[in-house]
């Protein structure tokens, strides 16, 4: 698709066919009679940098990581098959590495409120001397952690053969009491503050005495986590975002009306830089939902609003950046106002593409993709859940208008991906032309929900096919004729960052799909 002239995301003469996706494993799997427990619910998900380390955090608090198993065999594979000059499609495979409670419940007795322990945001830090860093965040509170291996030291046995020592001759000790002295062949005395055995001294041949300690092994090694640095009391608000810098030694954390600036080394002292709140709240008409910094440009970061809106902020500009560089909003279509308006328009989520041009923003009906040098409006709008637009009242009387989905984009920024209800998720393409619009099911058979669907023109109310209604104020089904449920929501999800491979958190379950 391109606007205005630009082609999207350096699209070629023929659009790239639609991935094939499959199944690769699951994580805490439950059957239909096992009730799921609250605090097992995920919450957070993220790859690291490279996309051998997987972390998720959960309602309860913990923090689980994962590790890639088949990064090896599958390197010298694939450096066989490019001798070979043939394609290799290969299956990426996970194992539970290990887990730690980040955060516990507080109460915050100033302003007699409750801080729930769960896990908002889990961002990726740099590693170094194979330790792994990372930050996770509650309401309140983020901490800094790092997770290393540590040698387990075992104490065994003597480093003496109690055979040869009774043949070089002991002196029998088991008589001797604390604080006694022991007298040995060359008339010498060593005070004794507690009993030994009779194997404790031994003596060469030379009459000289033989010390014996005892042997320590480390050949076991356990994986230790440490909370290093805690950044606490500088959000009034809920933080919903933390994202890290490109230079490595700074990061931001945002909550409702502000975004404050650190430093990894200190914990004490942050910056504010971004403040929205106004001298009276009554006043107040958005607030800050989403933040996250530029992947290569350590001065620029760019956050979304609950108005639908998106605003790019260099740091050189000012110490407080009242001020934007850019603002990113799509115009309202005159007399398509309605009373979900701005409920549907606030981004729950927005995501820089790698290269950084681009940025990806989810509010709650539809995927936006922007150019950062172009602010007349997106350059492309994929359309997650339209059949849901007959149902926006029975959706906001349970509160399911507010849920608040995440998006994430491939390595290559050609395809998108969002969740949806029922635990669906839909993956995009973005390249000229593609028309890729795959609907799949965070479920051990992928295939059978999906659809391909091209989702890109805007459709107006009259155009949409008519709802089915059904009454259950929580459940319903789609204009493919499949039932859906509220209760079941796939919010978050993440991207490999160098593969074709998605991780799905659908309720307390972790999904792998790979293509």
């Amino acid at each position: 698709m391109s606007r205005g002239g630009y082609e999207l995301l350096g699209g070629g003469p023929a659009p790239l066919q639609p991935l094939e996706w499959k199944f690769s494993q699951v994580f805490g799997e439950r059957n239909s009679r096992e009730e799921v427990q609250e605090v097992d619910i995920i919450s957070a998900i993220g790859f690291d940098k490279t996309g051998d380390h997987l972390a998720t955090g959960d309602r309860g608090g913990r923090v689980v990581l994962f590790e890639r198993t088949d990064k090896k065999d599958y390197d010298g594979r694939r450096r066989d098959l490019e001798r070979m000059d043939c394609s290799n499609s290969r299956h990426p495979e996970f194992r539970y590495k290990t887990e730690f409670q980040s955060h516990e419940p507080e109460f915050d007795y100033l302003k007699s409120l409750e801080i729930e322990e769960k896990i908002n945001k889990i961002r990726w830090c740099q590693t170094a001397n194979s330790a792994l860093f990372l930050l996770s965040t509650n309401d309140k509170t983020i901490k800094f952690w790092k997770v290393n291996e540590k040698k387990v030291k075992k104490v065994c046995d003597m480093n003496m053969d109690c055979s040869k020592a009774m043949e070089n001759g002991t002196v029998e000790c088991s008589s001797i009491s604390t604080g006694s002295k022991l007298c040995i062949a060359n008339g010498r005395c060593i005070n004794k503050p507690f009993k030994y055995s009779c194997t404790d001294f031994s003596f060469l041949p030379g009459g000289n005495l033989s010390l014996h300690l005892p042997v320590v092994t480390s050949d076991e090694t356990s994986l230790v986590a440490r909370c290093r640095r805690i950044y606490a009391h500088a959000h009034d608000y809920h933080i919903n975002s933390i994202s890290n810098n490109s230079d490595g030694e700074t990061f931001i954390s945002a909550d409702d009306l502000r975004i404050n600036l650190w430093n990894l080394e200190i914990c004490n002292q942050s910056f504010n830089i971004v403040d929205v709140k106004p001298t009276n709240m009554e006043d107040l008409t958005e607030v800050i939902t989403s933040a996250e910094f530029h992947p290569s440009h350590c001065n620029m970061l760019a956050y979304s609003s609950s108005r639908g809106s998106i605003r790019l902020i260099d740091l050189r500009q000012s110490a407080l950046c009242d001020t934007h560089n850019k603002l990113f909003e799509e115009k309202e279509v005159p007399g398509s106002r309605s009373f979900f308006t701005e409920i549907i328009a606030s981004i729950s989520d927005i995501k820089f593409a790698k290269g950084g041009r681009y940025i990806l923003s989810r509010d709650y009906m539809t995927l936006k993709l922007w150019d950062i040098n172009m602010d007349s409006g997106p350059v492309v709008t994929f359309q997650v859940h339209e059949y849901l637009r007959p149902k926006l009242c029975d959706l906001y009387d349970n509160d399911s208008i507010f849920d608040k989905f995440e998006c994430c984009l491939s390595g290559d920024g050609l395809r998108v991906a969002t969740g949806s209800y029922s635990n669906l998720f839909r993956v995009f393409g973005c390249s000229e032309g593609s028309t890729e619009a795959t609907t799949l099911e965070a479920t051990r058979n992928p295939m059978k929900r999906q659809v391909q669907t091209p989702s890109r023109p805007l459709r107006s109310l009259g155009t949409l096919p008519r709802f089915v209604r059904r009454g259950a104020e929580k459940s319903g089904v789609d204009t493919n004729g499949s039932a859906f449920d509220f209760t079941t929501k796939l919010l978050h999800l993440a991207w490999h960052p160098s593969e074709n491979s998605l991780a799905c958190a659908a309720s307390n379950s972790l999904y792998m799909f790979y293509a």
